[in-house]
């Protein structure tokens, strides 16, 4: 009779000893107003998104906080890897959420870093926020003592449709 193998499923470990309360207080926030989020208020769930941050190579937390067409809120937090091709950028961990639950239709989101030096969202991530938004979505960046507003448009003109691809 063959051996077989059992694998013992083990508890589910807690995350790098960060309280599972306060990521999920802004992994995902509900709303109940449907109004436009206040952009202070969303560059704050921005700023506490880099708390979360897995970032041991370049010590670069970057967080975002994107607002939904019905006003819930998703964050994320960039996640780095040693080879840095598999990192994860804290818009798509963001847009990933809010995609997972259900969510395709986005009114802003409001970028940050550790640092608050205006960190713009990068071209993949860009092109990325076409998928979903047109050129009037705004990007939100925190800068030292104010917020940079941009257009996604204006970030990405000439960007890789559908229609591009004629469909």
């Amino acid at each position: 009779m063959p051996h077989r193998r059992t694998a013992a499923v083990a508890p589910k470990p807690p995350a790098r000893g960060r309280p599972s309360q306060r990521r999920a207080r802004w992994l995902f926030h509900e709303r109940e107003r449907t109004a436009s989020m206040d952009d202070e208020d969303l560059v704050a769930a921005a700023r506490e998104a880099t708390a979360n941050a897995h970032v041991p190579y370049s010590e670069y937390r970057v967080g975002a906080a994107l607002e939904t067409a019905d006003g819930t809120v998703f964050t994320g937090c960039n996640i780095e890897n040693a080879n840095y091709s598999n990192s994860l950028h804290a818009e798509e961990v963001a847009i990933a959420e809010a995609v997972k639950n259900g969510h395709d239709a986005f009114a802003q989101v409001a970028v940050t870093s550790s640092e608050r030096d205006g960190v713009l969202p990068c071209g993949m991530c860009r092109q990325t926020f076409t998928e979903f938004c047109g050129d009037d979505f705004r990007v939100l960046c925190d800068e030292e003592s104010e917020l940079a507003e941009y257009r996604l448009g204006d970030l990405l003109p000439d960007a890789i449709t559908a229609e591009t691809l004629g469909r």
